[in-house]
């Protein structure tokens, strides 16, 4: 990897967040990933996370605790059920859904912000996807555009003249399939991702085990195949015509 300007990188381990780690690299960036550990209900992507950073060689991975399970208010943080089939439903893209942790994005870029400026690095790298997503406020173009703008007015080396921060999305306006057919060429390992929010313990022997991932906590876990961010990675593994490696 170069020695090229820094460059802080959301990663939580999905194909998004890898495939965009792959793109920073490619442009010859110094790489700092960022994960949280924030009250989710599974470790699997944390696990993901790691062995991606590893695989790129970062600079530092940093790993952060955020207890946002004591907010709740989502499926994933709180004792709501993830929804399931419902990018079949009517409701797809019309309704936020339940899986939406508040302020997620805001809380996580605020704190690359800030490793962004301790390491006096202008380049934070997020990959929110405005094409084939499951309706994120937070995943917005304009939202991302409000949030660069407050970066510039809110932190001393930006108003010092030393840096202007820039939120780079380099997912934000591609499909599913084009991300993968990017991250593809970019040699993305994506049996290092994981996407599933409701992973399924694989304890039946009936499933094939090698469509899993292994959480180093709890064992062998397959992904649901139902929920909204498992088809919506199937469906773009489909369109573009590349096998998953963790098709279930």
């Amino acid at each position: 990897m170069g020695e090229g300007r820094k460059a802080v990188v959301l990663l939580s381990g999905g194909l998004d967040s890898a495939t965009t780690l792959a793109m920073a690299h490619d442009e010859g960036y110094a790489l700092y990933t960022l994960s949280f550990d924030y009250g989710q209900r599974h470790k699997i992507e944390l696990d993901a996370s790691r062995r991606i950073s590893d695989r790129y060689r970062v600079k530092k991975h940093l790993l952060i605790d955020i207890n946002l399970k004591d907010i709740g208010g989502s499926a994933l943080t709180d004792d709501i059920d993830v929804p399931k089939i419902r990018t079949q439903n009517t409701e797809y893209k019309t309704q936020i859904p339940v899986t939406y942790v508040p302020a997620r994005n805001t809380i996580f870029l605020s704190l690359a912000l800030s490793w962004a400026e301790t390491l006096k690095a202008s380049d934070i790298f997020i990959g929110v996807n405005a094409i084939d997503y499951s309706g994120y406020p937070d995943c917005r173009p304009e939202y991302i555009k409000a949030f660069e703008n407050m970066a510039n007015l809110a932190t001393k080396v930006s108003v010092e003249g030393e840096i202007k921060f820039k939120i780079h999305t380099p997912l934000i306006d591609l499909s599913k399939a084009e991300l993968i057919k990017k991250g593809t060429e970019l040699k993305v390992d994506y049996a290092l991702t994981w996407s599933c929010y409701d992973p399924q313990k694989e304890d039946s022997g009936t499933r094939n085990t090698e469509s899993g991932i292994w959480d180093t906590e709890h064992g062998q876990y397959i992904p649901c195949g139902r929920c909204d961010s498992c088809i919506l990675r199937a469906r773009g593994f489909k369109e573009a015509g590349i096998s998953d490696p963790l098709a279930w």
